[in-house]
């Protein structure tokens, strides 16, 4: 009894020492006699008895244990999670750029490989961007231009301004996203420029990837990048949205489409290799393709918002699948 006293005693004296007094483990070997070896021994017996107790103490407004929840439920690096003023979209979208910029800084050094693709979304990213001195940085396309050069939320105006922020080398992609038939992506392809830069792509440390729906109103068809029969046939193959222009089903799976021989960029299966894939979506209409793009393995860092996340862990039942009609004067109706 007397032994077990003095073990637990000498195990509170160390543990005291380090985590209140904040000595290292060398200062505390050298105060009480013991290697440092000895004296990380003891602290890892201290907390395998309970003497010591770790709390971690998230901030009030942190969204830390919804976070943690998401990264374990879908295997995730990292679940960043906004909690915005309002939750209408414009709203939700700004307040995911500020939380994606951020994410994309803090895990930069200055000298990485980053890819993006395009739309909205990304576009409040780059707003939000602060100004660094990078110039051992390079900045790459990921998907050839689509919709008006002069849209905000072109890839090349994206790419562009992110290296300008950054002050980072530019690798443009100089071509459509789509083009007329595969026979024409195949000759494009030839290009040194346009096949070195998706060779260079392909190599990127980090992705940042917007989630786009082929929804009346979105990005995609606005911008007449795909006709509306092409629209209305990935709804109702079970197409839930898009990663650069890649459309995948509910779970995940990528859709076989013609469209995909007549695209330049990276394939679903290619992004995969890049280490780090931040998806950036949220809001209405956002959970199918934010769920499909989780399940299929596509990203591998969220930035959602917490009513989006918290309805993804609830998903196991899935939601409504969506039935797309064409109707006569050109809009596109859901029906759930």
């Amino acid at each position: 009894m007397a032994a077990d006293s003095e073990r637990r005693k000498i195990l509170y004296k160390v543990a005291h020492a380090y985590y209140e007094d904040g000595l290292t483990q060398r200062e505390i070997g050298q105060r009480l006699g013991l290697s440092r070896i000895k004296v990380s021994r003891l602290l890892q017996q201290a907390r395998d008895e309970r003497i010591v107790q770790i709390t971690i103490v998230p901030s009030v407004d942190s969204n830390a244990d919804l976070e943690r929840a998401l990264e374990k439920h879908y295997d995730l690096l990292e679940a960043v999670i906004v909690t915005p003023d309002r939750y209408d979209q414009a709203s939700v979208v700004s307040a995911l750029g500020v939380a994606a910029a951020a994410n994309l800084v803090r895990c930069l050094e200055g000298n990485e490989i980053v890819g993006l693709s395009w739309g909205t979304t990304l576009r409040a990213v780059i707003d939000a961007l602060p100004v660094m001195n990078w110039p051992d940085l390079t900045v790459v396309q990921l998907l050839g231009g689509l919709g008006r050069p002069e849209a905000e939320v072109h890839g090349t105006d994206l790419a562009r301004r992110m290296a300008q922020t950054f002050n980072a080398k530019l690798r443009l992609l100089p071509a459509p996203g789509v083009v007329s038939s595969k026979l024409v992506r195949d000759a494009l392809m030839e290009d040194p420029q346009i096949g070195g830069t998706l060779a260079l792509g392909e190599q990127a440390d980090v992705a940042l990837l917007g989630m786009g729906i082929p929804l009346h109103g979105s990005v995609v068809a606005q911008s007449d990048i795909l006709s509306k029969e092409e629209i209305v046939q990935f709804m109702n193959d079970g197409a839930v949205g898009d990663l650069a222009l890649r459309f995948f089903d509910r779970n995940g799976r990528p859709m076989e489409h013609e469209v995909n021989d007549r695209t330049i960029g990276l394939s679903l299966q290619q992004l995969q290799k890049i280490p780090r894939r931040i998806g950036v979506a949220g809001g209405d209409g956002k959970f199918d393709v934010i769920r499909g793009a989780l399940l299929g393995k596509h990203i591998d860092v969220l930035v959602t918002d917490d009513r989006t996340a918290a309805q993804l862990l609830g998903s196991e039942t899935h939601s409504p699948v969506l039935s797309t009609d064409l109707t006569a004067n050109g809009r596109i109706d859901h029906h759930v």
